[in-house]
């Protein structure tokens, strides 16, 4: 990419982590000694409860040497799986957050409790890579999967695991604690003092870290839940995973006789109606700004605690979500900004994107997050990747990543390794109405093509009861770039089970495997059926199929389509 406008906007970016990092540099060599540096952990009075679905074949499939995370698998052939290079990233951090332990839980034999205890003790002993282990949000996902998790590899273990397992998780509170005095982004410090109350409570011998961490849970959370109920980052996959920890996390407290913090209980009230308006009747998540393939049976489990028959939400202002409902079809639109920088590392640039659902058929969808692979990555957080529209081939949000001379490249991925691949710069004046009569209405403008290219994208839907969903596409002129001629395409990402086919007059056949169907017609631009790719199955990426409306764009222009079902 070439930096342009945003090149002083690095350099400042540069500046500013630098003067961090010398900060932190300072601080760790005047501070005082942390809370943890002389205490020990003692002994464990609760196991928390993990709310996160298990699954014995998988425990088969670790005594076979085979593991399989983030969509990637490793074969180990006897050996520990410490020993070998992982296959990707996000692998090595389901390997040393120690997540799957439950796995082996569910099996519930002495074989299973040996292997947990086997792999444990190779972690604790040193073996595997360092680097690898030490991230904040490794880290704490391992302090809580060894604290849920104590009971099946306590049970039957002699005194010298058990000594050494409660120095491991001593260990890992005091990297914790030091985590927090220094400037580690914030949802790594979220998940960090999630994990500290956890060993607050649930360990003896490091009880002053609990008012602390008590204290900064209730800070970080007043800070980083909106008022709607969605976190700052605008990611449901991190929201669903916090709520996974935090719902266990209020029992904790109440387990061991200590009122949990106002913040908390507001927090989980106001999350756990959002994750119902970005559900569709497939018992999924929408796909928005770094939500990939939704685990149903954790999003089931959280949705009880919210009240079975709770109905969803239909406008979450703060959190840039919106929801139409029309009988068995479900509309949701992505109407926000972007987050702030440093909640941005996930973020797509799919504004004015939307997912529309019938009943349990997904119909249009965005690509999704894939679980692993940085260019697939890059790739699904483009604008391309979401239903919506996208102008001269370029995303209306500029990442981290790329560009440059030699050192900009380098820098770029000094910054990138540090703080991950952060928005710059994207559509800042996002504004969004709703109206309501014969149909649901929602209209909404983004600017995040107005610097480059002069346009501002306007998007209207509207959901009639019947199930039929208008829209309509406007591409407005505003200045500021001259009249610059821009090829625009307008995508419609479908879901890979739908079949769709043209018909005369130029109108498309969507077909479910249900039989449901719809038609599908437009006005105003070319009409094209072209390849597409869904990142967020659960097996993995599928190919599927896009509708694309092409069209130049000189002069303010306008595109009319609709989604009809058919009769009977």
């Amino acid at each position: 990419m070439r930096w342009g406008a945003d090149r002083w906007r690095f350099y400042r970016l540069i500046g500013r982590e630098i003067a961090r990092s010398g900060r932190n540099a300072y601080a760790r060599l005047t501070a005082r000694p942390d809370l943890l540096a002389r205490a020990r952990v003692t002994g464990l009075v609760i196991a928390p409860h993990d709310l996160r679905t298990r699954d014995a074949t998988f425990a088969d499939d670790i005594y076979a040497g085979l593991f399989v995370f983030a969509g990637r698998s490793l074969s180990v052939s006897g050996r520990s799986p410490f020993d070998y290079a992982p296959p990707s990233p996000e692998w090595a951090d389901a390997l040393y957050g120690f997540g799957w332990l439950r796995h082996l839980r569910a099996a519930d034999t002495a074989l299973a409790r040996a292997n947990a205890r086997a792999f444990v003790t190779d972690f604790l002993a040193g073996r595997g890579d360092p680097a690898l282990a030490r991230p904040t949000p490794v880290a704490a996902r391992r302090l809580i999967s060894f604290l849920c998790q104590s009971p099946l590899m306590l049970e039957g273990a002699d005194h010298a695991f058990y000594q050494s397992f409660l120095k491991g998780i001593g260990r890992g509170a005091r990297e914790l604690e030091g985590d927090l005095r220094r400037g580690i982004p914030p949802q790594s410090r979220l998940s960090a003092v999630v994990a500290l109350c956890y060993a607050g409570l649930c360990c003896e011998g490091i009880q002053p870290i609990l008012r602390r961490a008590i204290r900064i849970l209730a800070r970080e959370l007043d800070r980083q839940i909106l008022p709607d109920g969605g976190h700052r980052s605008r990611d449901p996959r991190f929201a669903l995973e916090l709520l996974l920890d935090l719902l266990p996390l209020r029992q904790s407290f109440l387990s061991r006789g200590v009122d949990p913090p106002e913040a908390l209980l507001r927090a989980i009230d106001r999350m756990l109606p959002l994750l119902r308006l970005l559900r569709h009747g497939d018992a999924s998540l929408s796909h928005f700004n770094g939500m990939g393939a939704t685990a149903a049976d954790h999003l089931a489990t959280l949705l009880v605690y919210d009240g079975a028959l709770a109905q969803p939400m239909l406008h979450a202002p703060s959190s840039g979500y919106e929801r139409l409902e029309a009988g068995r079809v479900v509309v949701v639109a992505d109407v926000g900004a972007p987050p702030p920088l440093p909640y941005s590392i996930n973020a797509g640039a799919g504004c004015l994107s939307f997912e529309m659902s019938s009943g349990p058929q997904r119909i249009v969808i965005n690509c999704g997050l894939p679980a692993s692979g940085p260019e697939l990555r890059r790739l699904a957080r483009s604008t391309a990747a979401h239903s919506t529209a996208t102008v001269a081939d370029t995303s209306s949000c500029r990442f981290l990543w790329g560009g440059g001379w030699w050192g900009e490249r380098r820098a770029a991925e000094w910054l990138a390794e540090r703080i991950g691949t952060v928005v710059l710069r994207g559509p800042r004046a996002v504004k969004a109405e709703r109206t309501a009569g014969e149909a649901q209405v929602l209209a909404a403008r983004h600017d995040g093509y107005a610097v480059a290219y002069g346009i501002v994208h306007e998007r209207r839907w509207q959901l009639f009861p019947d199930g039929t969903l208008a829209g309509e596409d406007a591409f407005v002129r505003t200045g500021k770039a001259g009249h610059r001629t821009a090829e625009t395409a307008i995508r419609f990402h479908l879901h890979p089970t739908i079949e769709v086919q043209g018909e005369g007059g130029g109108g498309l056949t969507l077909s479910a495997p249900s039989g449901e169907s719809w038609r599908f017609t437009a006005e105003g631009a070319e009409v094209a059926i072209e390849e597409s790719v869904y990142f967020a199955g659960l097996t993995g990426a599928r190919r599927t199929d896009q509708v694309v409306l092409y069209l130049t764009v000189s002069e303010d222009a306008r595109v009319r389509w609709r989604f009809t079902p058919a009769a009977g």
